[in-house]
């Protein structure tokens, strides 16, 4: 087996560490305003899904297919949707909100009662209702507080940025001179 060395492209290694920075950055004003990162977010998406619904009704105008009018219908229905989105971010946001509180009330209820009625024991048993209790709790103060949910889903969207921010920064800061193992193909 050969190995040669492969420095990184300096201009791979700026990018890197630039947008790892930009991340870091706009992770810091997430945590700061995570309530807004997730009205950003709806809005973010809802755009999307203007274009989406755009697209949809101009497949279904110029394009041959049997459902034509299906796909103009949907077309549409996204067009609206997208738009009362866009319109009321803070509706939307409550919405949201309110699914993912109904979703972990679920979810707690599921695990407390596999947790009870399953086939585990011992700790396993106790860790699997002590989440299920935890999740319940979280899924109440959700559907009681919208704004600590969205400050919630914020937070955690947050966190997941800041930490992706920082692991591009170390590998542009890392990419100096990797080993990259290449067989030799002809010496066989």
């Amino acid at each position: 087996m050969i190995v040669k060395s492969s420095k990184s492209p300096l201009w791979v290694r700026g990018l890197q560490i630039g947008l790892g920075a930009l991340t870091v950055i706009l992770s810091i004003f997430a945590l700061a305003f995570p309530a807004y990162t997730l009205l950003s977010i709806i809005v973010f998406l809802s755009i999307i899904l203007l274009f989406v619904g755009i697209e949809k009704i101009i497949t279904g105008f110029f394009l041959p297919s049997k459902p034509r009018w299906t796909t103009i219908g949907f077309g549409i229905l996204v067009l609206i949707f997208a738009g009362l989105a866009i319109s009321y971010p803070n509706a939307a946001a409550l919405i949201v909100t309110t699914f993912i509180g109904i979703g972990l009330l679920f979810n707690g209820i599921a695990r407390i009662v596999e947790g009870i009625a399953g086939n585990h024991y011992g700790w396993a048993k106790l860790f699997l209702i002590a989440v299920g209790i935890l999740a319940v709790i979280i899924s109440i103060m959700v559907l009681i507080s919208p704004l600590f949910g969205a400050i919630l889903v914020g937070t955690i969207i947050a966190i997941a940025l800041l930490i992706t921010g920082i692991q591009m920064i170390a590998m542009g800061l890392a990419r100096r001179g990797l080993q990259f193992p290449q067989t030799d193909t002809l010496s066989k």
